[in-house]
């Protein structure tokens, strides 16, 4: 902390030697106001200032109307159109500045800086092709003193390198020939001084990793929150204040973190995730889906981000969007595991909510080829072959299911269904007890069985039991209080009766397991009898 404490007082005496220049330019304006030469000076002095990661201070809008006011008199200087689409880079005006760098180019056609900040500039607005076209066209104005723009190309080429081996080999050379450059490129010796400085913060990484460990959050944004202000232009402080408020709940503030990070540096794919999450916590999907959108324009081939734009569709109910992205994502197929999972989603999703049983088969039978150890797989595949009324081949899925696992309740509480369903009574009933065997809190398998034997077997006490005991593994069944209820009004109890059914009608607002009109229904005729 000693050492923070002198580098502090360093940067000091270098912001008032700053201050200083800055006084002695404005006098100098003062006696000679229309000098073109010194609003550049004085803008540059305006820019230098407000780009020191040790300043706090805002100065750009100063830059830019010095700068403005160099242009009357410097109408066809390329650099000055140059700095101020440099500024109003550094502004957060994109638009603006590609403007200003184009009229750049206008002036000067072979100009490497305008090239090179209209990729940087490409790279923010995430048009991450005509960022490579942009540095691509920088390098051939300047084959040595571009070590910035190669470099650029490689964290471009790097992120598209995900199971891309062409795009992989172009991002290792770009590296090369970014570092053989660098001695020509000041920008990158620049930029290199810059990381290396960075290095002074690791004591104070250290001292906050402890904190959170310790789970002391308010110190830990104490300390990061005042390393911001010593360096607010150092990204990976804002990256992990970002995380110390989303693991804390406060939203709006690590999305604030995560988005100034991600200005700072816009391959940032952990604070662009990060920031993905903090908008779904809020509800925020949209935002949540532009991000995303962004990160796979950047990042085209890493499946996960398509598997998870396809989950937040899927919570707004745009299916047909979800379902894309789950396709998506299984094209890229990284491990069969992984990718089982995401085609078994997909397969819940055509079967739950586009009804479409043909699709749920064909998604879960890739499911199948991927994972077949996977009892969920035929468990679903043979759901998805009753909602067709294929019963065979339901029965053969759950009887395969039944050889790797005999004694799984679930699989032989859908055979129950299946021959329930089949009008095989006798073989339900076997399985539904089979179920309860294997697991005695089934609340289904209770339910069901007990629904045959009050309408199909007319034995209404042994319903009654078989309800009771649903209704008691699982208080918050609405069909189990509802059959209960039937059960009870034919033994003559309606005011149990009547109880029951208002239990189930009011656990089916939430759960909407039953039509509400049934239930009403059935109270109507309790009292009109």
């Amino acid at each position: 902390m000693k050492k923070l404490v002198e580098e502090e007082l360093k940067e000091n005496r270098k912001k008032n030697k700053m201050f200083d220049q800055i006084e002695r330019c404005k006098l100098d304006l003062q006696k000679d106001p229309t000098n073109p030469s010194l609003h550049v000076r004085m803008g540059d002095l305006y820019l230098k200032w407000h780009l020191d990661i040790y300043n706090s201070g805002q100065y750009i809008d100063e830059a830019i109307t010095e700068y403005q006011l160099a242009t009357e008199s410097l109408l066809d200087s390329y650099e000055i159109y140059y700095k101020l689409g440099v500024a109003f880079y550094y502004k957060g005006d994109l638009d603006k500045a590609i403007n200003y760098f184009m009229t750049s180019l206008e002036k000067n056609n072979n100009y490497y800086d305008a090239y090179y900040m209209i990729a940087e500039t490409f790279v923010k607005k995430a048009h991450y092709t005509d960022a490579i076209e942009a540095a691509t066209a920088a390098i051939s104005c300047s084959k040595f003193c571009s070590s910035s723009a190669h470099y650029l190309l490689y964290k471009l080429y790097d992120a598209l390198s995900y199971k891309n081996a062409k795009a992989k080999a172009k991002a290792i050379w770009e590296k090369i020939i970014s570092f053989i450059l660098i001695p020509f490129d000041k920008n990158a010796i620049s930029n290199i001084k810059k990381s290396i400085s960075y290095v002074r913060f690791l004591p104070l990484f250290l001292h906050g990793f402890y904190a959170i460990q310790t789970k002391n959050y308010g110190l830990a944004v104490e300390i990061y929150k005042n390393a911001i202000e010593i360096a607010p232009g150092f990204a990976p402080l804002y990256c992990v204040l970002g995380d110390i408020y989303l693991s804390t709940g406060y939203f709006d503030d690590a999305i604030t973190e995560y988005k100034m990070a991600i200005w700072l540096d816009p391959f940032n794919i952990p604070a662009h995730r990060h920031l993905c999450r903090a908008y779904e916590e809020q509800g925020d999907y949209n935002q949540a889906i532009d991000i995303y959108t962004k990160l796979i324009a950047m990042a085209p081939n890493i499946p996960d981000l398509y598997s998870n734009l396809a989950n937040i569709y899927y919570i707004k109910g745009e299916f047909d969007l979800a379902i894309s992205n789950y396709q998506t994502a299984i094209t890229l197929n990284p491990n069969p595991s992984w990718t089982s999972v995401i085609a078994q989603t997909m397969g819940f999703v055509y079967q739950e909510n586009k009804s479409d049983p043909d699709a749920a088969i064909s998604a879960y039978q890739t499911a199948y080829v991927l994972t077949p150890e996977d009892i969920d797989i035929y468990v679903n595949l043979g759901s998805a072959f009753y909602d067709k009324e294929d019963y065979d081949n339901a029965l053969q899925i759950y009887r395969q299911a039944l050889e790797f696992e005999p004694h799984n309740a679930k699989i032989h509480c859908n055979l129950g269904f299946l021959y329930w369903g089949k009008g095989d009574t006798e073989e339900a009933m076997k399985s539904y007890e089979l179920a309860i065997k294997y697991n005695d809190q089934y609340d289904i398998a209770y339910n069901n069985l007990g629904v045959i034997y009050l309408d199909d077997l007319g034995r209404v006490k042994k319903s009654i039991e078989l309800f009771r005991k649903a209704v008691e593994t699982n208080p918050n069944y609405a069909l189990a209080h509802f059959n209960l209820a039937r059960a009870i009004s034919i033994v003559g109890d309606k005011i149990e009766a009547a109880k029951l059914y208002q239990t189930a009608q009011d656990i089916n607002k939430i759960t909407q397991e039953i039509d509400p009109k049934d239930i009403a229904d059935k109270i109507s005729e309790l009292f009109e009898s």
